[in-house]
């Protein structure tokens, strides 16, 4: 999983063709919301084109086929995500504060209208992973990554100080994690954002204590 020379790390690299004319991040944003409303299964190529605002052709030449088009999906969620967290707990204020204010937008994000969708990976990917290697190793990658974001966190607390050294930064970091994909279950099948938050304030302490 931590292998960067594994082909299921990034998705297929794109043919060589004309220029694009359009904006792929726009377009993946677009296609992501069809893969959380429908699943990777349901979706149909019609469907993601339609969102992405190309015809199919375009589509397959662009990204590949459907699975490729999700893993590309997948790893600009992962990506956006990734940043958000680090923006978050690279911030200011106390570790406690800051990962208060990560499950916040998390839960923001997860329960955002229309409706509540939770989490690609969570939702989606997880679904698909056992009979999709590619798409569960991209799974496992980039929840990978999240940990390890919390855990460098974790650990520049515990050298401040701040945090004592049980647990220590990567049992912390994989709480924190859980607690993430908890919360996206959870709203996914309709909890609300405050009950959400008061959940997550109510567990943000035993991860810092």
């Amino acid at each position: 999983m931590r292998n960067s020379t594994k082909l299921t790390e990034a998705p297929p690299k794109r043919a060589r063709g004309r220029p694009r004319s359009f904006n792929t991040p726009e377009v993946l944003d677009r296609v992501r919301v069809v893969f959380m409303d429908k699943g990777f299964t349901a979706a149909s190529l019609d469907e993601l084109a339609e969102a992405a605002g190309l015809n199919r052709p375009s589509l397959y030449a662009a990204f590949g086929d459907k699975e490729q088009l999700y893993l590309h999906t997948l790893r600009f969620y992962g990506d956006k995500s990734r940043e958000g967290l680090e923006a978050i707990l690279g911030g200011k204020g106390s570790i406690e504060r800051r990962l208060g204010q990560v499950f916040n937008a998390a839960i923001d994000l997860y329960t955002a209208p229309p409706r509540p969708r939770g989490c690609l990976i969570v939702g989606t990917a997880a679904v698909e992973a056992p009979t999709h290697p590619r798409i569960a190793a991209m799974a496992q990658t980039l929840l990978g990554e999240f940990e390890r974001c919390f855990e460098a966190a974790f650990d520049k607390a515990v050298a401040a100080g701040e945090l004592g050294r049980s647990p220590g930064p990567a049992a912390r970091a994989r709480i924190a994690g859980s607690l993430l994909d908890t919360l996206a279950i959870r709203a996914r099948i309709g909890i609300s954002a405050p009950d959400l938050k008061a959940f997550a304030a109510s567990m943000v302490p035993a991860i810092c204590r």
